[in-house]
């Protein structure tokens, strides 16, 4: 096993986890995201989805040794990654009808 690729995955992961929580409970969402966030619990789901595709991907890619599983683990955790990041996009404003200046 790779600690040193293991490791950061999973404090990234840890933290996509807590403020995915935090807009699924709390309806919370960081500062530079809540201008566009217009479902915050849906992004927080979608949040969470991301946050569990890349521990599976940690896990299937870093500590399971077999190479179909291995394969067919890591594959798998892309589809998570894409379905969590498309959940996410659908819970934001579509870009046409942003609110505000659009300059930070």
């Amino acid at each position: 096993m790779r600690l040193h690729l293991a490791i950061p995955s999973v404090l990234l992961a840890l933290l996509i986890a807590v403020s995915g929580v935090a807009a699924v409970a709390r309806g919370w969402v960081l500062h530079w995201n809540r201008r566009s966030v217009y479902r915050v619990r849906l992004y927080g789901w979608g949040q969470l989805v991301v946050a569990f595709a890349l521990c599976w991907q940690v896990v299937f890619g870093l500590v399971i040794n077999g190479p179909y599983v291995r394969y067919w683990g890591a594959a798998s955790g892309v589809a998570f990654m894409l379905a969590g990041l498309i959940v996410m996009a659908v819970g934001q404003r579509p870009g046409g009808r942003r609110q505000g200046s659009g300059t930070p």
